[in-house]
């Protein structure tokens, strides 16, 4: 196998000079914004095929494991309607299709389904399709839906009469995806990105039959540092246009039945205030930050804070992350010892029920209520061995029943397999949680493989959800734990607050630290560590290998942000000034010595590595795909191992991957075979 010689990219040094410090980039070449220069595609195609050849081996392995994780998926599968002014919708998959239906039913008798959106036909031969939103006027006349055929996150407008089913002549280009009808169903509001950055900064409004360039400028964001969203309220009388950074956010508010008048503010920003508003009854209710970091919920009739009303106050243990108004109820998300829970709150706050859960490690989310007169509230819930199931519960009497639980095919049964919940301890005493499962008649204690995934970014909290493709490697006996490390927020605000800017440090010493503590726990054999991550995930991945190589025997790094100083420093790369919150602005000079002490493409030095399975797309607007390519070009030159050093980069696709049901699972497949052949586990698949 090791006889195949890999791709070699040239050398072209590239000066790159800030505070005084001259980095040198050999690989800087790599970087094509057009994405069409000869010698960088030819340079990673080779790539691609150094991958495919040395992965050769596992060719049949990467068939089974694939056919294996489409044979769990019912063919026909549909999801749970859900009712709205009038109508039932839904969405339903066909045997051996890779997008679904969208499809409506009036709710009166022997009424005929309808059929709004068919993905496959709109995808066509494109190599990749993503429905943004799919949003119905509130005629019921009218239908919008944003899409993207590039995985660049840039999505087109179009509408169809429902009447007719006719596609109108209507095309609206680079939107971030969001829509929202005005009251008349006239026409909608949408969001355009700046065309070299992508950031989201314009609201427009549009109106049906009229040409694009005519549409309206309705809101223009002045700071690069903001993301601009928009949204309904529950009441819908408002257009929502929420702008957001890490540490602040402000909301302005557009009546939807005067389409045509200016949006007014809400709350001005404020460094260090979050808050996110809904509408209903004619009130305002408001969660906000302004009295500690986990959040309080607010009643109030304007953005006068000094007449704000606490429905519910700040806890200092307990995060508040949603909730959803009903006509005489309100239900929270929240969050406590890094798990959520849903709870029930009459109007004026007082808390009506808590909804139970059996798992020791598990997820509960809101589900899909568009209806506030809807007798019944929807929830989602999953574990580690519980498949995603969606409950109803009757307001009033609490009662609550099964809608739907994800099926998966085969001989699955959940008893099969053991969810943990552990706590070990980080280098500087913070207690981490983990999560973890595995199959029971599999389970050696010391003896099985371990792979553990990370994160530890934006606030953002990885759940213990249930995946049906994760059960290829379990019943191969691999353990699979979650380092719920700093810089995600299970453990409240300051969890996120501790792993970012000058604390990021923390979430990679907290990876490494949960690894040691899983294995000292007696889960997992030590030889044959595993870890695994994307994105900011991919950034954890490239630190914990350049500062403890040795304690893993192979790593995946899913689209990795890895070139994290030179990317900080540039303000053409979508998204980079949005980011300052997160990780420092390093055209400060304490901010720029930090991001490079631990940015992976520059701490890369000559030493030993793990086998390296590194995936990217092309495409990719969150991370650009020269990050990856010059990250693996760096560590061939300098590692001494002589361990796999591999780079998959996909040419069709962006940062989620490849489009569509089934071809998902060839990217698992690939990464769950990289691994398995590694590890060659001698426990076999149990039979059930």
């Amino acid at each position: 196998m090791n006889s195949i010689l890999p791709p070699i990219a040239a050398v072209h040094p590239h000066s790159l000079t800030y505070h005084g410090d001259e980095r040198i980039d050999p690989y800087y070449w790599l970087r094509d914004d057009t994405r069409s220069d000869p010698a960088v595609l030819d340079y990673l195609q080779a790539e691609n095929g150094y991958t495919e050849a040395m992965l050769r081996p596992t060719e049949a392995l990467q068939k089974t494991l694939y056919q294996e994780m489409v044979d769990r998926q019912l063919p026909d599968d549909s999801s749970v309607p859900y009712y709205l002014k009038g109508y039932w919708y839904r969405s339903r998959y066909l045997p051996e299709q890779e997008y679904p239906l969208y499809e409506r039913l009036a709710a009166r008798p022997d009424a005929p389904t309808e059929l709004l959106l068919d993905g496959n036909q709109r995808a066509g031969d494109s190599d990749f399709y993503n429905l943004g939103a799919l949003e119905i006027s509130p005629s019921n006349h009218w239908m919008a839906c944003s899409e993207d055929y590039v995985s660049r996150r840039q999505y087109q407008i179009r509408v169809r009469n429902l009447q007719t089913g006719d596609w109108l002549p209507d095309l609206v280009e680079n939107t971030s995806g969001d829509v929202v009808w005005s009251a008349d169903s006239a026409g909608f509001f949408y969001v355009r990105l700046d065309s070299e950055t992508l950031l989201p900064y314009q609201v427009y409004y549009h109106t049906l039959g009229a040409e694009s360039a005519q549409d309206r400028l309705v809101y223009e964001e002045a700071d690069n540092t903001y993301y601009l969203h928009i949204s309904h309220s529950r009441s819908e009388e408002y257009l929502l246009i929420s702008l957001s950074s890490t540490m602040s956010t402000e909301v302005h508010l557009l009546p939807l039945k005067i389409p045509h008048s200016s949006p007014t503010l809400f709350l001005a920003r404020r460094r260090g205030h979050e808050y996110s508003l809904d509408h209903f009854q004619q009130q305002f209710y408001i969660r906000s930050n302004r009295e500690g970091r986990n959040f309080a919920l607010y009643l109030a009739d304007d953005g006068a804070e000094q007449h704000w009303q606490a429905l519910l106050p700040v806890r200092e243990q307990i995060l508040l992350q949603d909730f959803v108004l009903f006509r005489n109820a309100l239900f929270v998300e929240e969050r406590d010892a890094g798990l959520t829970r849903l709870r029930q709150l009459d109007l004026q706050g007082q808390e009506v029920r808590t909804i139970a859960v059996d798992d020791p490690a598990y997820v509960l989310w809101l589900g899909t209520n568009p209806d506030p007169d809807n007798p019944e509230f929807r929830y989602g819930y999953a574990s580690l061995t519980t498949p995603t199931t969606h409950y109803a519960l009757d307001i009033v009497s609490g009662e609550r029943k099964m809608l739907k639980r994800q099926p998966v095919l085969g001989d699955f049964k959940p008893e099969h397999y053991q969810s943990q919940r552990l706590w070990v301890a980080a280098r500087d005493g913070t207690q981490i949680p983990v999560s973890l499962v595995y199959r029971k008649d599999n389970y050696q204690p010391g003896q099985n493989p371990l792979l553990v995934y990370g994160y530890g970014a934006y606030g953002m909290s990885e759940e213990p959800y249930f995946a049906s493709s994760r059960l290829s490697l379990l019943d191969r006996g691999f353990i699979f734990a979650i380092a719920h490390v700093r810089g995600g927020e299970e453990l409240g605000r300051h969890w996120y607050e501790q792993g970012r800017q000058l604390q990021k440090m923390n979430s990679f010493t907290d990876f490494i630290d949960a690894t040691e503590g899983i294995l000292a726990a007696g889960y997992g054999d030590p030889a044959r560590v595993f870890a695994s991550g994307g994105s900011a995930g991919g950034l954890l991945m490239g630190a914990v290998v350049n500062m403890a190589p040795q304690r893993y025997l192979g790593v995946v790094a899913v689209v990795p942000f890895v070139d994290t100083l030179t990317s900080m420093l540039d303000e053409s790369i979508p998204l980079t000034t949005g980011e300052y919150d997160e990780w420092g602005d390093p055209r400060e000079p304490a901010v720029y010595d930090y991001i490079k002490a631990y940015s992976p493409y520059d701490q890369v030095t000559a030493q030993a590595y793990p086998h390296l399975l590194v995936v990217s797309g092309l495409h990719d607007s969150q991370v650009q795909y020269w990050e990856p390519a010059k990250w693996v070009a760096k560590l061939r030159a300098n590692k001494t191992d002589d361990n796999l050093l591999l780079l998959s980069m996909d040419m069709d696709a962006g940062h989620g991957g490849k489009s569509g049901r089934y071809r998902y699972f060839l990217d698992i497949a690939q990464e769950y075979a990289f691994m398995l052949a590694l590890a060659d586990t001698s426990i076999n698949s149990a039979s059930n």
